[in-house]
Order: C-alpha cells, then structure tokens, then sequence
C-alpha cells in the first residue's frame, strides 16, 4: 500500500461522526476492563505488576510519574528528537524563574505548558507570551512542577503504542493513532455557540467545548474562517482520534524501537509524536517526540469512531494482559512491583492535583 492511499484512509470521513460508547460515563467503559485487570492480579499474586513493566519509571508509569524525568532518561544520542522542554516550580513571581529558564533551555515562545504529573491532556495550554504564561503560572498549584516545552509546529499529530517482552529481541508497534484537532468553519452569520451546535460531531458532546470556549461564544467567524475547538491531542478533551494501523512499516518501527530502547528498561508504552506528513511517518523520518507514557498508557486508536466496542474491550484486555506479563519478565529478573498501597498512594495524588489544574486549551 502506498502513502498516498494509506494517507487518504485515514483521513476517511467516519461512518458515523461518534461510536456509540465513545463518551460513556468511565465506569461504563472500563469495568470489564477492572475486571481483567483483578483477575490477573490473582493470576500473577499481585495486582500492581504492571508497575514493573517500566521499572526505571516510577510506577512504570501507570500513575503519578514525572513527565520530564522519563524525557531526561533518553540517551544523548536520542535526545534530538525530543522537543525541549524544561521545568518549572509554580510560585508567586514564578514568571521571573520561569523566562530564565526558557531561555537556558532556548525555548522561545510560543511554548506548551503543561503539568509535569498528569493525563488525558488536563491543564495544558499552549502559551504565546509572557503575559499568557504570568496567567498561567498564577493559576497553577502553588509548589508543583509545570513543564515548559517548546510548540513542535509540525502540523500532524500520532500516538504510537510500543511494547517488547524482556525475552524478545525487538519490540513492535501495537497501535498507531492520528489525533486530529475538530474544526468548524464560519459562514459569516452563525456565532461560535451555533457553529459548535450545528456540528455533526461537536454537536453531540458540546460540553467538551462550551465550558472552555464561553468567552468567544457570541463571536461571529468571517466566511471560511477554521475555528480549531481544542488544542490538547486527548480524546476525552475533544480531539478526534482515527486508526492509523495501516501506516505502520518496518521503517516506522525500527525508528520507534531505536528510541525505545534509547531508555533504560523501558518495555511498554506510548510515544506521542508531531510529523510533517504521512510519507515521513511511514518513513520513520523527522518525528518530534513530544511525551513518552508508561505503563498507564492506551492503544487510543480503540477511539475511532468506527471501532466495534468488542474490539475495543479485546485491545484493552490484550494490552494489559502484555504489561502483566512483561512486569512478570522483569519480577524473574529482580524488579520489584510498587506494591499495590504506593500505586494506590501516587494515583490519588494524581487526581488530587488534576483537580486543581488549570482548564485545558
């Protein structure tokens, strides 16, 4: 299949523009999935195992992991494919440490901040200026960690899931997701508010848009004009996720696999990329690495809107089956798990801080 045709059935319109379990409440979705997970916490007599699977990774990644402790693990060689990013610790005047150390770091704005402890896309925001970044830096939990990474202006986005048994000697891609920004076009005469409404999909989960949009609600788009809706590449914060299996090549894999093992130990995870085209991902060529996930990482091409919900459950249960018995592989070689209290301890204090992180873009 050439790249042209993979390109374009891609970016096929959907059969339907949700699937109908895309937005079920969490509980819904993800309780057979607990289910699994509880089983073979019997199975293999320990319910955090999956903690292991990453073992330089704290919690393997599974929750409450320092986003740029897992960047800094990457080899020198490899560290040129990874957007730069630095750190950040909010407090007051924090705009005074926080344009110093861009500056060592030489980031220039616009810049992506988000928190360093966190997921599915919560508090990050794409800064343009200094004043944007002052705003932002208030409003962020005093004492924790923002990370400051430099916008990649790449106009594609992929998550490509990884994963390799200790035992093997290479690894493989199991997912490849194209995340898309949705998008509604202005006719001149329609406000924001009816736009989002009239949209075939943004129509149907308009909470994902209104809240975060009120201020620009009343505003009237020119003729033609694209008004992007979300920024995050995250499906729960509205961005539109399509299989992208079919672009996987052996030369996309051999670029993912030399990063992967660039870090220590690291067996099983998704690694989230901005690229110019489809051509230079097929190619494995000029990717920008923007964020490596763990163990708490999904196969989120399950999120395009024409996967059957069985399958979905299939490709969750496949992968955590994986980081059981990968956790397992790294147990026999003298890797301990979290244990089940400290991965319980790091998950409420990851969901303590999301709640107080500020509203995405």
């Amino acid at each position: 299949m050439d790249s042209a045709v993979s390109a374009v059935r891609v970016a096929r319109k959907p059969d339907r523009p949700l699937s109908y379990f895309e937005f079920w409440p969490g509980w819904m979705f993800y309780t057979p999935v607990v289910i699994h997970w509880l089983l073979l916490g019997l199975r293999y007599g320990d319910f955090s195992l999956p903690t292991a699977a990453n073992p330089r990774i704290t919690t393997g990644g599974l929750c409450g992991e320092s986003k740029l402790s897992i960047l800094a693990q990457v080899a020198p060689a490899m560290q040129s494919v990874i957007a730069p990013a630095c750190g950040v610790v909010a407090m007051p005047g924090g705009i005074e440490v926080a344009e110093p150390a861009m500056k060592a770091r030489g980031l220039t704005y616009p810049v992506v901040a988000k928190p360093d402890i966190g997921c599915n896309g919560t508090g990050v925001r794409l800064i343009h200026d200094k004043a944007a970044l002052a705003r932002y830096l208030d409003t962020y939990p005093q004492g924790e960690t923002i990370v400051l990474q430099q916008y990649v202006s790449e106009p594609n986005e992929a998550g490509i899931f990884y994963m390799r048994h200790p035992d093997e000697p290479h690894g493989r891609i199991t997912s490849l997701t194209i995340k898309q920004p949705p998008i509604v076009v202005g006719d001149g005469r329609s406000d924001l508010r009816h736009l989002i409404l009239a949209d075939e999909r943004a129509g149907r989960v308009p909470h994902l848009y209104l809240d975060r949009l009120k201020d620009r609600l009343s505003s009237v788009p020119a003729q033609g004009e694209k008004i992007r809706l979300v920024f995050v590449g995250n499906h729960c914060k509205g961005s539109i996720f399509q299989d992208g299996r079919t672009l996987v090549t052996p030369e996309l894999t051999a670029t993912i696999e030399k990063l992967a093992r660039s870090l220590p130990d690291f067996f099983f995870g998704r690694i989230d990329v901005r690229f110019a085209s489809f051509t230079s991902l097929r190619n494995g060529t000029g990717l920008r690495v923007i964020e490596i996930n763990g163990a708490g990482s999904e196969a989120t091409h399950i999120w395009d809107p024409s996967t059957k919900l069985l399958d979905a459950w299939r490709t969750q249960f496949f992968h955590y089956g994986a980081a059981f018995r990968i956790g397992a592989a790294n147990r026999r070689l003298g890797f301990a798990s979290s244990g089940v209290r400290a991965m319980f301890r790091a998950w409420m204090n990851q969901r303590r801080l999301m709640a107080l992180y500020p509203l995405n873009d």
